[in-house]
């Protein structure tokens, strides 16, 4: 995998980053700007920061590229569905993907067209799917033929008719964390390519689907085309077959997963969206009237977020010197659960000529609460304001009241 580290075949990387913290290059002084590091030093902490600014600019990007390629882009609520965030990105004129019923509700509450809103998942409730019909949402991505059935009956009660896409599993290696990777046959979700012509005869019986596209999700924080590329081909031998049977779809879902560079968040704070979308371009055989669809997440949102905390005790051992601070992985739990990388400074330690390795961690009673080992900062004490970079995705929409704490807030730029 590729990671910002990589200095050869630049021109073949969509995106630069990894999920893995090993080799993290020396940190640099901080970007942010001594005003708002005194604005923080007043806050409580442990708590998110998000950089309108940086928002906006990644999404302009997008939407550029986007209208430049003819694509229709849905943001994955999943990556992080905080309300100010939510009405920002609505403003920009995108769709919402939409994972369970409640993001379909916070989807649609926040402004998001209905007609604009993919509810995806593979396990979707009654409750849920009847939701999303009553609000005539734009499509369902279905993950298997008793989906389908359950969609066909509840909008048959309602006299609707559903408009689906068919999730397939198309076995492309995304070549990303184990945990984050969704395309291939031994993952949960998606119709496997064999199961097709059951999928098709059931189809065929239900009166109120209305089948229109094909959906595909290889995986998260993916950083090279190549993947990409694969999954292109894949579509158009897909395309073939299904146009043997004289089903001709208006729209292909090609997911989300464009990864960011989680070691360089300033250097690459926005995404290579034209390039990410260029591969489709290349490579996928859209027909005449069809619609490309994408899905990013944390392509939008992760580099405008930062966590924001406080150190609680330093301790120094003989084989480790350890940082605690205020946030854990009830805050960000990435780390833990992936064992990702995030950049951490230290904003307020004085003593910036003298390095010392630390384990960075949290207060929380478990042994994985840990951000980074061996992490090369300035000498910190107590009281010093750390934060932890790229956490705009998946921190917030991830967090726990573990050990019953108490949930962090979120300040705009803008705010404070």
């Amino acid at each position: 995998m590729k990671t910002g580290r990589d200095k050869k075949d630049n021109a073949r990387s969509v995106a630069r980053g990894s999920e893995s913290a090993k080799d993290a290059p020396r940190r640099k002084p901080s970007m942010f700007p001594r005003a708002l590091i005194d604005k923080f030093k007043k806050i409580p902490t442990p708590f998110y920061y998000y950089d309108t600014a940086l928002l906006r600019k990644t999404l302009e990007a997008m939407r550029t590229a986007s209208k430049k390629y003819d694509t229709e882009v849905h943001y994955a609520l999943k990556a992080n569905a905080n309300v100010k965030i939510l009405k920002i990105i609505r403003g920009y004129g995108f769709g919402a993907d939409c994972v369970s019923g409640n993001e379909v509700r916070r989807a649609i509450e926040c402004g998001f067209l209905p007609s604009l809103v993919v509810f995806a998942g593979v396990g979707k409730s009654d409750e849920e799917i009847t939701h999303a019909l009553k609000k005539n949402i734009g499509c369902f991505n279905c993950e298997s033929t008793g989906e389908i059935k359950v969609i066909n009956a509840l909008a048959n009660k309602l006299n609707k008719k559903a408009t689906i896409s068919i999730r397939i599993n198309p076995n492309v290696n995304a070549h990303t964390h184990q945990y984050i990777t969704t395309g291939l046959e031994e993952n949960k979700f998606g119709i496997n390519v064999w199961e097709l012509p059951d999928v098709l005869h059931v189809i065929a019986q239900c009166r109120n689907i209305n089948l229109t596209g094909l959906h595909f999700h290889i995986g998260s924080q993916v950083t090279d085309i190549a993947p990409f590329k694969s999954l292109c081909l894949k579509v158009n031998e897909l395309q073939q077959w299904f146009e043997s049977r004289h089903i001709y779809l208006t729209s292909i879902n090609i997911g989300g997963g464009l990864g960011i560079d989680y070691y360089n968040p300033d250097k690459n704070a926005v995404p290579d969206f034209d390039g990410y979308l260029g591969v489709f371009m290349r490579f996928l055989n859209l027909r005449r009237g069809q619609t490309l669809h994408c899905e990013p997440g944390r392509a939008l949102i992760a580099q405008c977020g930062t966590l924001v905390s406080r150190v609680l005790f330093v301790k120094n051992g003989r084989q480790a010197n350890f940082i605690i601070l205020d946030a854990g992985m009830t805050e960000l739990i990435r780390p833990a659960l992936y064992q990702s990388y995030h950049k951490i400074e230290n904003l307020t330690g004085t003593k910036r000529n003298s390095i010392v390795s630390y384990d960075v961690t949290g207060p929380i009673c478990e042994s994985s609460d840990c951000f980074g080992k061996a992490i090369d900062l300035p000498v910190t004490e107590r009281g010093d304001i750390l934060i932890i970079r790229s956490a705009g995705a998946y921190g917030e929409s991830m967090a726990l009241d573990y050990n019953l704490r108490d949930r962090a807030k979120s300040f705009m730029s803008t705010e404070i």
